[in-house]
């Protein structure tokens, strides 16, 4: 095989994790308002948030950054199930909310 065709076979086993994270993200949005309203029956009911829940949308929302970063070229690490759950927002996502 040449080196054309390796690079061609990449692109395409790319698009094609892509086509995968595309629908993963689709379905993400949907899971974010389950927890949305759940955690605002639980605040109704409770008075306070569920820290379970709390840690979940945490970790949900750097898997859903970590899947827009493959989607844009900005990474090539695939996202999970091909590599670890998030466990908290990337450091730079951390500190950048910070001078808002």
């Amino acid at each position: 095989m040449t080196e054309k065709s390796i690079q061609k076979n990449e692109i395409l086993v790319r698009g094609l994790f892509m086509l995968f994270f595309i629908v993963i993200y689709s379905i993400s949005k949907f899971l974010i308002i389950g927890v949305m309203l759940f955690q605002f029956i639980t605040i109704l009911l409770t008075e306070k948030p569920n820290e379970q829940i709390l840690k979940f949308s945490n970790d949900l929302g750097a898997y859903i950054y970590q899947i827009i970063q493959f989607l844009s070229f900005n990474s090539e690490q695939r996202p999970f199930p091909f590599s670890k759950w998030p466990d908290g927002m990337p450091t730079h996502i951390e500190s950048g909310s910070s001078d808002r």
